[in-house]
């Protein structure tokens, strides 16, 4: 059994969390679930729903994995410094982590990817890179994987993304069967993005 960590904070997109915990829950008897927080209370997504938090930063447990969804407000949270502290350990101590859409700037922010390649939402890639600075940045790309650290692309590109992480964790077919069981055609290929064109990107940041 693997403890995994959802790093979760206020106006976090709804299914940069809910897209990868859709796949993540389909292996309950693999993978411990816990939602992590800056304190317990509730935390609203960008679209109102309210979500409790099973632990709070300041417990400072230990995880095995670790998830880090986007949002909005992922800048503000990587300006508070309990949070990317805590998300810096977090990321030391873990054996995988998974970041989607603006979760990999506020990841770049604690300089857990300097040095790294990675990528991030291609509507805000050109605004938001300059806050990871010692990151290569790859600008097409539906995610992109560097070592322990697997990083997507806007929203639903986290769902391929923890497809692609759950096929090196526990074997391409566990990951094929979870897909099919919830009917989703996962985008295999992680150079697949249409996305990045649309906003004018090229092929790997300046």
């Amino acid at each position: 059994m693997k403890s995994l960590a959802v790093f979760i904070f206020p106006q976090i997109q709804t299914l940069d969390l809910f897209g990868p915990l859709e796949m993540l829950g389909r292996l309950a008897d693999r993978i411990d679930i816990t939602l992590v927080a800056e304190s317990t209370a509730p935390v609203a997504t960008r679209h109102g729903q309210r979500v409790l938090p099973d632990r709070a930063i300041e417990d400072e447990a230990r995880y095995d994995l670790l998830l880090i969804p986007g949002g909005d407000s992922a800048i503000a949270v990587g300006n508070r410094a309990a949070a990317t502290g805590w998300l810096k350990r977090a990321t030391e101590n873990a054996e995988l982590v998974m970041t989607v859409c603006t979760g990999s700037i506020l990841l770049a922010m604690t300089g857990a990817l300097d040095g790294r390649r990675a990528t991030t939402n291609k509507q805000d890639f050109t605004a938001t890179i300059p806050l990871g600075p010692r990151v290569d940045w790859v600008a097409k790309a539906r995610w992109v994987q560097d070592g322990k650290f697997f990083t997507s692309s806007g929203v639903s590109a986290g769902i391929d993304m923890t497809l692609a992480a759950l096929s090196q964790l526990y074997g391409a077919e566990a990951a094929e069967k979870i897909a099919l069981a919830a009917e989703y055609d996962w985008h295999r290929d992680p150079d697949w993005d249409p996305f990045a064109a649309h906003a004018g990107l090229t092929a790997s940041a300046e």
